[in-house]
């Protein structure tokens, strides 16, 4: 059980050592596309829901 545990964090540290890990400039650029696109679809929803809620809101009235 122990050599199978050996093994197994061995090869996972084998596989480590060979990612591709991006540069911090990548990671800053993209971690920044990510926040973007999160803020423009929150909007877009927010708005959809806005027009939802009108539209609602004035059928139940009439």
């Amino acid at each position: 059980m122990f050599t199978k545990a050996k093994t197994f964090f061995q090869e996972s540290m084998e596989e480590l050592r060979r990612v591709n890990w991006p540069s911090r400039q990548e990671t800053v650029q993209l971690t920044g596309v990510v926040i973007f696109v999160s803020v423009a679809i929150a909007v877009f929803l927010g708005v959809l829901d806005m027009i939802f809620t009108y539209g609602l809101e004035f059928i139940i009235k009439i």
